[in-house]
Parts: structure tokens; sequence; C-alpha cells
């Protein structure tokens, strides 16, 4: 073993205790984890909209969003989609709005270099259709270029070519309330009341209130939308009011007791401007509820206020237990049992918006936030499962019986392409991302390799089997979905790179020799992409330009992300990637801090492609030490 090597095993004791008891020190009393979910200022932005249209803005500390908005601006002026994109025009455009809307002037010289951002990038008219919407609902953009979205798709059959529950779980709890408020077409007076017309690089007289063309058959699409518009100029809308109502129902049986729709700010935010629209009270107990729920996802310092997308205890405490059993804390430690049991609790037993095209499964699942009973999920209930799994628990029979529920939940959400998408079963209707209302192209959810090498993860770990047929499938699609260089794609992390770790990990555990060809690829492509410093990083850019696959600054998660697969791999076929294995555990033992923690930037979270990226504040702690011991587990 070389010099290098011998600090490396010196120093892996005290790194995995100093990481697992920053661990322990931040876990909640009642058991869970729950860190910060970061994105970027839209979503406090919207909120900053949402109470000035319901007048409950000076019953929150949202002078506090003005300094947050201040701190995110960066020096070319913009705010970005993800850490040092160079700043994105729609994300700039509605931080604007949302310092406006707090008083700030158009002097102010944050402003003017806002401004200067903006319209170098083509002002209001260029952003997306949200930014759009938002700017409409207080009369800054008219409403005459947004998408027509007509009632009545609330009315149409289940088994139709197209109804709600073939958008994604997220598009459709968003959408749906949108359906009230694009046909009553609102314009709210606020305090302070605004224009943009600075914003407008054409200048404010000479906007083309219209949706853009692409020159190909999509411009269909426009054509439907402009018959809707004339049908909602001459009131003859068929079964407007009908489609209202349906609506209107809809929101009121998917809200949760704490109040949350969807467990995702939009849903809430677009729920709560549809009462808005049906003239509901301030005072009503639907809206404060709803209104408390949006509260609970902020965070507030002594100078700050910022809002979260979206919460995820769930999801990191079922990391944290597998980063804690991983690096070597006993499986019946106290606090392991307490988190245990505390998943075990946040078990869905009920129906959700799933069994509308799954009439077969039976609940069991696990969601990602506190409550969120319409909406769990695969990628969580498998990953709680192989917490549930390492842990031992008094009631071991129980913990038993949750499994199995789980087990069959998502056998039955397996998709016919033969791997398993996030939320729905073939929910898989490319068409819909070409619509002018889906201009961030995520309203579908298709299956994904991420996710089915979740599943086929949570299989082989737990000696759990599904009919073989189906498990045969499975492995098919992630042979299918294998890049031509040797990799995966990530849809809900950053990006290759963690594609490629989930499906190693997973084929390693379940098909070692039928397999060692793809996984040997696999392989060859993570050494491949290793960062000079020992690390790995991946751009969020490689979902807009693939040929930045596994390229970027090293950050602590994508590191162990590799680590992981790598790890995985080399188990499987007794060949380990030794020197690349060694040089990215130094650099998580050099990138520590002495708190035990790892601090990173960058977001290697994903939201949308291309749209909307999540930093998860937990990922730079859970998977380093998750590396880190089975390091050890392996080597020492």
């Amino acid at each position: 073993m070389q010099t290098q090597d011998r600090v490396t095993v010196s120093k892996l004791p005290d790194a995995i205790a100093a990481s697992q008891n920053y661990l322990l020190s931040i876990q909640d009393p009642k058991g869970y984890w729950w860190a910060e979910l970061e994105s970027n200022v839209t979503i406090t932005a919207e909120v900053v909209l949402l109470h000035k249209i319901w007048g409950t803005d000076r019953s929150r500390p949202l002078h506090k969003v003005e300094a947050y908005l201040r701190s995110q601006q960066r020096e070319h002026g913009g705010w970005e989609l993800f850490y040092g994109d160079g700043g994105e025009l729609s994300t700039s455009v509605e931080a604007y709005m949302a310092l406006r809307l707090l008083g700030v002037p158009p002097s102010d010289p944050a402003m003017i270099r806002a401004r200067a951002f903006i319209l170098e990038r083509g002002g209001i008219s260029r952003t997306r259709i949200f930014t759009k919407l938002h700017m409409a609902l207080i009369g800054c953009y008219s409403w005459q270029g947004i998408p027509s979205l007509p009632p009545w798709v609330m009315l149409l059959p289940e088994n139709f070519v197209f109804n709600i529950y073939e958008l994604s779980s997220w598009a459709r709890s968003s959408t749906v309330p949108l359906l009230i408020v694009c046909d009553r077409k609102p314009v709210f007076k606020v305090d302070p009341a605004i224009n943009l017309n600075e914003l407008y690089a054409e200048g404010a007289d000479r906007v083309k209130y219209e949706l853009p063309r692409q020159g190909d058959w999509t411009d269909l699409f426009l054509a439907l939308d402009s018959g809707f518009k004339l049908a909602e100029n001459l009131n003859l809308v068929p079964f407007r009011e009908e489609g209202i109502k349906a609506a209107h129902k809809w929101i009121l049986e998917r809200q949760e007791a704490t109040g949350d729709w969807g467990g995702i700010i939009p849903a809430m935010l677009n729920s709560l401007l549809a009462l808005r629209c049906l003239d509901y009270d301030p005072a009503d107990p639907i809206v404060e509820r709803g209104l408390q729920a949006v509260d609970n996802f902020a965070i507030e310092t002594a100078d700050t206020y910022r809002v979260q997308p979206c919460v995820s205890p769930v999801w990191d405490t079922a990391w944290a237990i597998r980063a804690l059993v991983d690096s070597g804390l006993s499986p019946d430690h106290p606090s392991l049992v307490r988190a245990g049991e505390w998943l075990l609790n946040k078990q869905i037993l009920d129906y959700g918006d799933w069994a509308v095209k799954n009439r077969q499964g039976k609940p069991g699942a696990w969601a990602f936030e506190f409550e969120n009973r319409f909406y769990p999920d695969v990628d969580d209930t498998a990953v709680v499962v192989m917490a549930l799994d390492v842990v031992k628990l008094p009631n071991e029979k129980l913990k038993q019986r949750a499994i199995a529920r789980a087990v069959d939940w998502v056998a039955s959400m397996q998709c016919q392409a033969g791997g398993w998408a996030a939320f729905d079963l073939d929910n898989n209707q490319d068409w819909l991302n070409l619509i002018p209302y889906g201009d961030l192209k995520a309203m579908i959810d298709p299956n994904t390799a991420d996710v089915t090498a979740r599943v086929i993860e949570m299989l082989g770990s737990c000696h759990l089997s599904i009919d073989a047929h189906n498990f045969e499938r499975a492995i098919n699609y992630l042979l299918r979905e294998q890049e031509p260089e040797g990799c995966w794609f990530g849809r809900w992390g950053v990006n290759y790179i963690y594609g490629t770790s989930g499906v190693l990990a997973a084929l390693s555990l379940v098909a070692p020799q039928t397999q060692r060809n793809s996984i040997e690829r696999g392989v060859a492509w993570l050494v491949g992409c290793q960062n000079s410093d020992g690390g790995w990083g991946e751009t969020c850019r490689s979902y807009d330009d693939p040929s930045l696959k596994g390229q970027g600054r090293s950050t602590a998660s994508q590191t162990a992300w590799a680590l992981i697969g790598l790890m995985a791999a080399g188990k499987a076929t007794d060949k380990f990637a030794i020197s690349a294995i060694e040089q990215g555990i130094n650099y998580l033992l050099a990138t520590q801090q002495t708190d035990g923690t790892w601090d990173e930037a960058d977001f290697t979270g994903t939201g949308f492609p291309g749209h909307f990226y999540l930093k998860y504040h937990l990922y730079q702690q859970c998977f380093p030490l998750i590396a880190l011991g089975q390091y050890r587990a392996i080597f020492s």
C-alpha cells in the first residue's frame, strides 16, 4: 500500500466518528432528520406575490425577503437557477418583481443592474409561461399571451386519450387549480401597485402578447389555443361551470389536514390562487390552513426569510439511517430505533392518485414529506425499505409486514417499458411536453434508470423478490438505457454520475456475472471522469449539453456517489478500481471540516432537468459517510 493509502486508513476512523456524531447531533427528538431543501429564488418571490394578492403580507416577515433576494443577486446583476450558472432570465424577472412588490424602487442600484441583465436577455417577453402568468396576476403582462386552459379538461374521462391523470403528479396538482385561475383571468390590486414596463426590451407599447411559434407541427397547438380564446371571448366555452365545479371539488378533496396540497409549493400556491379567484375569505379555515402550510416551508433567520419548494424529512431520515448503519453504528442504537419507528408511522395506507391508473395495487408506500397521502413515490419507498431493513426495531414483525406491503405496492407500479417512474404508472405521453403551457418540459413522469435501479437495489440488498418475468423486464430496461459511453442518465440527481452510481449498485447486487460487461463499462466511464483532485463533479449543464457528462468541479456528494458505484462493482466483479477509489476517499477526507461535515455550494439534486434544480443539504453529509463506511468495511 502506498504512503497516501496509509494516510487514508489512519484518518478513516476519526472521520467516520466525526461525521456520525454530527448526524446524531442534528436528529430531531421525534426521531427524524430534516435539512433544508434549497432551490432558486422564484419560490420565495412567488410567495411574496401570493401574500400581496391575499393581503396577508403584513402578518408575515416578508420585509426580510428583501435581504435574502439581495444576498442572492450575483455580480452580473441576475439571479441563478443553480450555483454558478451565469444567471437565468425568468428567475431574475421574478426576483425583480418581488423586490418591487416589497417597495424597492427601480432606481435602486441593485435594480439597475438587474434590469440591465434582464433586458440584455430579451426581457419579460422571453420568459417562461409561468413567469408571465405571475406577471398577469397583477397586470404586468396580458392574459392574451398566456395559454388557455379550458376548465372542461376536468371532465374528460379516465379512459380518454388525455385526461388530468396523464399529467405528472406535480403538473396535475399545479394545473388543476390553474384551470380556475386561467378561466377567471384575474388582475389583482396589490400594495404597492406596480408595473414592470421597464423590463420589456422592445418597449411596453410594442409587446406582442402571443405564444411563440416553433415553425413545425407543434404550431397546431397555437391554432387550438386561438380557438379556445375565441370561445372564451364569445362566452361559448362548453361545460365551463361544470369544469370549474369539478376543479374546485378536486382541490378541496386533496388538501391535507395540515393544509398542504401535493407536498410542493407550486401546487400550494396555485390552489390558494384558485380559492382567491373563487372569492374565499382569508379567514376561511381552508385558506388559513393553506397559508400556514406555506409558512411551514419557510426558513427565517435574524435577517432573512426564504421559502423551500418542498420538505424532505422521510427522504432525509432514510438516508441518514443508511449512512449511520453503513458506517458501523449498531442497528439497535436508540437513535436508529427512534428513526425507524418514526418511518413506520409515516407509511401511507390510503389510496392516492396513483390508484387511478394502477387498479391492482394496494396502499403501503411512503412519500417525501411529513404529510402527502395522495402522492407517495417509488423512490422514497424503496429507500425507506432499505433503511428499515438494516435497523433492529422492538416490533420486528410489524416492520416486516410494512416492508411486505411496500414491496407489493412497488411491484404493482412497474411500467410497461419495464422500469419504474416516481409517482405514477405509464405516465409517458411525451407530446404533452410540446404544448405551449408545458415549456418546462416536465408534464409527464416516465420510468427512469435511477428510480428503476433503486427498486432493483432494494430487492437485492433486502433479499426480496418480485415476479421473475417482471424482474427480467426491469434488468432489460436498465440495459437499454445505458449510454454509448457506458453511463446512465440521472433524472433526480445531477446527473450521469448519479444515474451510473445507482445502476452499478443495483446490477452488482443482482446480476454481477450476467451483466458484467455493462457493469465494467459503467466503471470505466466513472474512472474516466474523475477529476485531478481525486473527486468527481458534474455540472447541471449536462442536462442541456450531453458533451458535459461527468464534468464539473468536485463535490462531496457526487464524489461519494461515484465511490459507492465503484465499490459495489468491485465487490461484484472482484475487480476494484483501487487507485480511483483511494483518490476519491482521500478527497473526502481532505475536504471534511473539523465538525465532521462537508460543504458544497453546487446543486446536485434535480427537480426538472434543464429548468429547476435542488440542493439537498444532507446529501453532502449522508453520502460521504456511506462511502467512507463502505470503504472501511471492504478494505480494512
